[in-house]
């Protein structure tokens, strides 16, 4: 399939609002033929572009410089004097204004002294931009017009035909000059007079080769509007992405605000009560499991945590780094909300509240935007570079994108040209996607990020070594029982000396707000593991079976 109907295909799935800022792709193509015809019209066809473009690039090189055009003349079987007439040397330059990019051609023609080129018009007239007889839908149809390409001109409006038509007509007055002296030589009437004086008169300039440049400026109407076309394009895209960006945000912050009422941690509820060194002793420290009766902190827990292993528009590993494909994160998204509604999460069976499963709707329509976004901006800039690609193809013109040699030769890049930099790197669905894990995701703390560095489970009840370094009690008892006194990650001699004055109290109480089940859970462990160790001092098998004698 072509790229233009598959441009368009992707635009109709995409909201209205990205419809209206999106690229006019065709109305492009159509402003490339226009640029095609009014080059052909100049006498500049794409193939004689190509041409010059190719001598003028020989040239830089130090290869050979222009063509002689030698012709005999018919006396004698001697040749006349000849006409050396080097190449038109052309350069292709965009122009920057401030509210504009102005493209022209400048050509340095050698002309013999004598003739006067004639001025190319200064605005020829503004194509019809409306012309569907000039418009190729297909990219298997860009191969040039024959016909638009070699038909006749008029010599007012075709710069090289002139001088090609006033050089040809030099010529042949030169030729027809030297056919005269020739017979007037075999004559002995015509070897000396005034007759001889005014041939060399007439002859001098072409025998002396005197000839003089002269610089030509063309400017492209039709390649100015097409310019006008792409870049007022990109500017409303550009103004439109930053107005996106800040709508995000504030959808995102809402959400936040919407699901952090929702995730009561356990403080919420009237039964919970917060330890200290001065009212509690660590040893009798208890967790109840007790939750606010409308809190959904377990299932907005279950939800990020299947959303963060997702990965649906990053890699986050290290072999597999970087964006994903649009069409890689559409299928990633698809199985989150598969295994999301699989699980009973976003209905009755899990959210307790409305609130939640509305919330879980925003959610996953600002995950929707995302994608919606990263399509758009991958498909934007897919068609710049095609667009681009079939203006150089098309039209011969040596554009190269997206302005290199422009935007590496100045250290300050023109405003206009820069956007076609930043369409190519654009970073506004990655920067959405951060937007999530800094503002959204932590709302809800991950069980992992407080656990013990030894058993790799939550850190309760926390010791906070005199290094700063942090473990759960458990672990710290069996490394004094084992005499081992340095930091399992520092080496600091401070195991041994750790008492209950070591317990961090603070982060305890924040342990058994946000994570009361995965606290109770190891409080359990740690009793059964310490019963185990005291049977097997006193000698006892903790796992044999009672025997009743």
């Amino acid at each position: 399939m072509h790229f233009s109907k598959t441009y368009t295909q992707i635009l109709e799935g995409l909201p209205p609002e990205l419809r209206e800022n999106a690229i006019q792709y065709r109305q492009l193509k159509k402003l490339i033929n226009q640029v095609v015809s009014e080059l052909s019209s100049l006498g500049l066809s794409p193939n004689v572009l190509q041409e010059l473009i190719s001598a003028a690039d020989e040239e830089e090189a130090g290869a050979e410089k222009g063509a002689n055009v030698a012709v005999e003349g018919p006396g004698d079987g001697e040749s006349s004097r000849a006409v050396v007439v080097d190449r038109p040397r052309i350069v292709y330059e965009l122009v920057e204004h401030s509210d504009r990019i102005e493209p022209h051609l400048k050509l340095w023609v050698d002309v013999p002294e004598g003739l006067d080129l004639p001025e190319p018009p200064s605005l020829p007239g503004t194509p019809d931009l409306h012309d569907d007889a000039s418009v190729i839908e297909d990219d298997a149809d860009d191969a040039l017009d024959d016909v638009s390409a070699t038909r006749e001109m008029k010599p007012a409006t075709n710069v090289l035909w002139s001088l090609h038509q006033k050089l040809h007509e030099r010529q042949q007055a030169e030729l027809q000059i030297a056919v005269d002296t020739s017979a007037e030589s075999s004559s002995p009437s015509t070897t000396s007079g005034p007759g001889l004086d005014g041939i060399a008169e007439i002859s001098s300039p072409a025998a002396s080769g005197a000839c003089r440049t002269q610089e030509v400026v063309i400017p492209l109407v039709s390649d100015t509007a097409f310019f006008d076309n792409l870049i007022s394009a990109l500017d409303g895209m550009s103004t439109h992405m930053t107005s996106v960006h800040d709508d995000f945000t504030r959808s995102l912050k809402s959400l936040s605000r919407t699901i952090s009422a929702s995730a009561m941690p356990a403080s919420s509820s009237p039964s919970f009560h917060a330890h200290s060194s001065i009212t509690s002793h660590p040893g009798s420290i208890m967790v109840s499991t007790m939750q606010p009766s409308k809190s959904d902190l377990y299932s907005w827990r279950e939800i990020f945590q299947l959303y963060v292993d997702a990965e649906i528009f990053e890699h986050v590993g290290e072999v597999k780094h970087g964006e994903r494909s649009s069409e890689e994160s559409k299928k990633r998204l698809q199985l989150f909300v598969e295994q999301a509604t699989q699980r009973g999460l976003a209905d009755n069976r899990k959210f307790k509240s409305k609130q939640s499963r509305q919330a879980f709707e925003t959610f996953i329509e600002l995950n929707l935007f995302i994608l919606n976004i990263k399509m758009f901006s991958e498909a934007s800039a897919e068609a710049t570079r095609k667009i681009l690609k079939k203006h150089t193809k098309r039209t011969a013109l040596p554009l190269a994108y997206p302005f290199k040699n422009s935007l590496s030769s100045s250290s300050s890049i023109p405003p206009h040209l820069a956007l076609f930099s930043r369409l190519t790197t654009t970073s506004l669905p990655r920067t959405l996607v951060q937007a999530i894990g800094e503002t959204l995701l932590p709302i809800i703390p991950h069980v992992d990020d407080y656990a013990c560095l030894i058993c790799t489970s939550i850190a309760f009840k926390p010791i906070r070594l005199n290094c700063g370094h942090l473990f759960c009690v458990r672990c710290l008892v069996k490394m004094q029982k084992r005499g081992q006194a340095d930091c399992p990650l520092c080496r600091a001699p401070v195991v041994l000396s750790a008492n209950k004055s070591n317990v961090d109290w603070a982060l305890l109480n924040f342990m058994q707000d946000w994570f009361p089940m995965e606290s109770r859970e190891k409080l359990k462990a740690n009793e059964r593991e310490a019963a185990q160790e005291e049977m097997i001092e006193l000698g006892l098998d903790p796992n044999q079976g009672c025997v009743i004698m």
